[in-house]
């Protein structure tokens, strides 16, 4: 699944299952040169029951199609098929399968198959291991022979014992206001009028057609697509007249629009370059702190270590990376990004910001199916800048793209990341992320008093309304600089572009949504408190649907269920992937739907 497009653009349970099993059968009888190895090596009986079973979840037939595609791969790749055969036979199989159209299987399979094959020659794991790793602990055997379980070391230094009245913010204090953007995703071919609804995992753009009645792309935008170059640079412009609501501006990642399966180097870093280009041109004058999103890189997802090297490395994406950038990074950030996408820079006096590369943690990076401890040394090195800030007595931010929390994060760098977060509690006043396109937050836990909230996620709306959300943009409050400050969060605020009336209209107006503190009612905006907020949301339907509202920026999509509001709440709760220990009422369908959002 994740070799032939991006994870969120499958839909297996729409598909009938008895269709799915011709299919398949089908398909090992047009493999031409290879049907007589996969005949003899299958058990197409087995597999027919295993792929028609009635009681399979959509959990369960993810699982059994990544074994089934995984170990032909593996086996062709084994009986020495040349690259173009086997590409030549996942087109087919792709098609077949319909898991997409041919033209976005004969542009996917392409995309992917020198990583694909690279990491399949160079791995001992088997099919269900390697699914396991890739779809979760869920599916198959999932551990690493190259220490899988690997461990962070942490300084020989006592963790400070948290305080016990923790540090509020005086209300009459200064403030420092950060403006958070995420995922962009700028589509440069977006056409006005074709079809929003063309069954591609992205529409509005040629080689679509016009529109049916009723369906066609707005002029601003749709929301089942990415966004227009004009309505970015409008917000750009938007952003500048009220350069006086912000003082720099974290930057989470992912520019590039959704057409995974046709993109190459070159249109990702034009892509880059444009958009950093109108940020010189609208807000130059102020501070941009960049984070790498997944779908920078082409293929999408792919961030090797810095242990490959040659065209199969993204020294490509690093180098313009840091160059579009340096308009405001220093000089010191070059040896860091260089690395591995990641560096450390003083925001002012006494606070640091921690930029981390989480395409390290993402399981749809084949490339950690190689080797997955600790890439690049980023966690290490991450630890090295918090021990330093804790000795100097500063306080930390840290951007990053994947939420640590969600299921697409690795679960053993999940697990080392928490750990860090827990031992230094005291530093770290802030985390800011993006990638799942919502409005929302983790909360992560003491890990030996389990009630006990130490610190909040913060995951910023996306300004792509792709799959549903109105555009948005989020400026967080900060204990200013004044004698004590404290770093921590003392609101933030959401403003937000209702695309249906722009297009409507055929005018922009973005619009103040809401306050943290207004609209839920926070005294502050310390863990404990976000913590109480969602134990509120589980009783409190008001309470809940004022969120979900905000979630999605849209008043029309509703949560009605109690599987849905259990899944919204567990992810909520969860800071560390693939753990359910703070979830309540959830079955692990909906829990790996939940987690499992791939954006």
């Amino acid at each position: 699944e994740s070799l032939l497009v991006s994870h969120d653009t499958i839909n297996l349970v729409a598909m009938n299952r008895a269709t799915l099993v011709l299919n398949l059968l089908a398909v090992w009888l047009t493999l031409q040169s290879s049907a007589v190895i996969i005949a003899d090596k299958w058990n197409v009986e087995k597999l027919r029951k295993q792929l028609h079973d009635p009681a399979k979840d959509r959990f369960d037939l993810e699982c059994d199609t990544c074994v089934v595609l995984v170990d032909a791969i593996q086996l062709l790749v084994r009986e020495n098929s040349s690259e173009s055969d086997i590409a030549t036979t996942f087109t087919k199989l792709c098609i077949l399968l319909k898991v997409e159209d041919s033209l976005v299987c004969s542009g996917a399979v392409p995309e992917f198959k020198n990583e694909v094959l690279y990491v399949f020659t160079a791995i001992a794991l088997g099919p269900k291991e390697v699914c396991g790793a890739l779809i979760g602990d869920g599916c198959g055997m999932y551990y690493n022979p190259w220490k899988q379980n690997w461990t962070v070391t942490f300084p020989d230094v006592p963790k400070p014992p948290p305080p016990k009245e923790p540090d509020i913010p005086k209300p009459d204090a200064s403030l420092i206001k950060v403006l958070h953007l995420s995922d962009i995703h700028l589509d440069m071919a977006y056409t006005e009028g074709l079809n929003a609804e063309c069954g591609e995992p992205l529409c509005c753009r040629p080689p679509n057609k016009p529109a049916p009645p009723g369906r066609p792309a707005g002029y601003w935008g749709d929301y089942e697509c990415d966004l227009p170059l004009r309505t970015i640079s409008n917000l750009f412009e938007h952003l500048a007249q009220h350069k006086d609501r912000f003082d720099w501006i974290y930057w989470t990642g992912d520019l590039p629009a959704h057409n995974v399966w046709n993109q190459t180097r070159l249109q990702q870093l034009e892509t880059m370059h444009t958009l950093t280009s109108l940020m010189k041109l609208h807000l130059g004058d102020k501070m941009v702190y960049p984070t790498l999103g997944n779908h920078e890189s082409a293929p999408v997802n792919s961030f090797p270590p810095p242990f490959i090297t040659g065209d199969n490395s993204n020294q490509w994406l690093l180098d313009s990376y840091l160059l579009d950038f340096s308009h405001w990074l220093p000089s010191s950030t070059s040896s860091t990004i260089r690395k591995g996408g990641f560096y450390s820079v003083k925001l002012t006096t006494g606070l640091k910001l921690i930029s981390l590369n989480t395409n390290y943690c993402n399981s749809e990076n084949w490339w950690l199916l190689i080797n997955s401890t600790d890439p690049a040394g980023q966690l290490q090195w991450m630890i090295s800048e918090l021990q330093a800030s804790e000795d100097a007595g500063g306080k930390v931010h840290i951007i990053g793209h994947i939420g640590p929390g969600l299921g697409s994060c690795m679960a053993v760098w999940s697990w080392n990341y928490h750990r860090i977060v827990n031992r230094y509690e005291s530093t770290i006043v802030g985390q800011f992320f993006g990638h799942t396109h919502n409005d929302e937050f983790q909360i992560f836990y003491d890990t030996e008093n389990p009630s006990r909230a130490t610190s909040v996620a913060f995951l910023g709306p996306s300004v792509t309304p792709f799959k549903g959300n109105n555009p948005g943009y989020r400026i967080y409050e900060l204990d200013g600089m004044h004698s004590g400050t404290t770093f921590q969060l003392v609101d933030h605020h959401v403003y937000y572009l209702n695309l249906k009336q722009a297009n409507l209209d055929n005018n922009i107006t973005w619009q103040y949504e809401y306050s943290a503190k207004g609209s839920y009612g926070l005294n502050n905006l310390l863990p404990q408190e976000w913590s109480n907020l969602v134990d509120s949301m589980e009783t409190n339907d008001t309470l809940f649907d004022r969120f979900y509202k905000h979630y999605h920026r849209r008043e029309t999509i509703d949560c009605t269920t109690s599987q849905c509001k259990d899944s919204i709440l567990c992810g909520l709760r969860t800071a560390q992937s693939h753990d359910s220990s703070h979830c309540h009422n959830i079955t692990q369908a909906y829990r790996h739907y939940y987690n499992h959002r791939s954006c």
